[in-house]
């Protein structure tokens, strides 16, 4: 079955309206901050919104720019945004950010060639800062995008790099920067990983539900 992939978005758009803003796309409203961005992204790893956020905001009073960043020590930064996951090397990583930053002028560049050479930034980080705190195409796949593009059939792809290569080859250019904060807002909310909420999904009498094992309904006794 062909997929319409802008019907599929378009729904979702205004299905996830009304879902919980994931937190980098929460950030960029709140903040065109590059520094921001890309550091609440990095702190975002592995780690659940409300963790990602309240870490941010600790990090953050002391530490509102790279200058700030670089006055704090390496112990300190693991203090300030733990719990959050993998705290230790992230700590790591923001404590060599503003000597990685020297090389761009102080300031987060925003080819995903220069931004894959920062402290702990893979692709996913390095696409996500350069849309949403450059407002730049970019195709960010997580474990979400990944998952539900090939529950779909839009892709048939084993790795989210494999995924990302599909979609610039296939994915209409007007999808690019959004798709990701759609998807994990639906991938959080509704298609979840495991026991996927299918039964109230808007997607359900057109997704091919491909390797999903949908949510079993429990029934009432007092009812049979």
């Amino acid at each position: 079955m062909k997929v319409d992939i802008s019907h599929f978005i378009e729904l979702l758009k205004k299905e996830v309206a009304k879902y919980r803003v994931p937190v980098v796309d929460l950030m960029a409203v709140q903040t065109r901050s590059p520094f921001k961005i890309l550091v609440a992204t990095i702190l975002s790893a592995r780690t659940k919104d409300e963790v990602t956020a309240a870490a941010s905001e600790r990090l953050f009073k002391l530490a509102p720019d790279i200058e700030g960043l670089d006055s704090l020590s390496r112990e300190k930064i693991q203090e300030l945004i733990f719990p959050v996951g993998f705290y230790k090397s992230k700590a790591k990583y923001l404590f060599n950010l503003s000597k990685a930053l020297e090389l761009f002028g102080g300031q987060v560049p925003q080819a995903i060639d220069d931004l894959v050479t920062l402290p702990g930034v893979g692709r996913k980080t390095a696409n996500l800062v350069r849309a949403v705190a450059f407002d730049k195409d970019a195709i960010c796949v997580d474990t979400h995008v990944h998952r539900i593009m090939n529950i779909w059939g839009y892709v048939n792809t084993k790795s989210p790099l494999e995924t990302e290569q599909a979609l610039r080859k296939k994915l209409p250019r007007k999808h690019w920067k959004e798709v990701n904060g759609i998807l994990v807002a639906f991938g959080q909310g509704t298609c979840r990983p495991v026991a996927p909420h299918c039964d109230r999904c808007v997607l359900t009498q057109v997704c091919i539900k491909k390797g999903v094992r949908p949510r079993k309904i429990k029934s009432d006794s007092r009812l049979l």
